[in-house]
């Protein structure tokens, strides 16, 4: 019984792990708690956040300094999206700034 209540906990921990996080509608603290955030990154996304929301993973990677496309994709594999859409390497399109 013991075993079966670890083995719960643990597969319940990992979710929690592995939550999603939408840079439009987190708190400061949300993003921090992304592993690869620290409170300066926080700050810089809730600030740009401020002026508008991003519009996509290409509108966040051009508005916040020192993100590019390896640090995207590391932050999207800790659960970070942009509008609820996760980054995808190597697919243009679907990271692409609207006209």
């Amino acid at each position: 019984m013991l075993k079966q209540w670890l083995t719960l906990f643990a597969a319940l921990s990992l979710t929690g792990a592995f939550a999603m996080v939408d840079v439009n509608q987190a708190t400061e603290a949300e993003l921090d708690g992304i592993k690869g955030v620290g409170p300066a990154t926080s700050r810089l996304i809730v600030d740009e956040r401020k002026k508008s929301e991003f519009r996509n993973w290409a509108d966040l990677i051009g508005r916040v300094k020192g993100m590019g496309q390896k640090s995207a994709a590391r932050l999207s594999g800790q659960g970070m999206t942009v509008n609820g859409v996760a980054y995808e390497a190597g697919k243009p399109d679907a990271n692409a700034v609207p006209k």
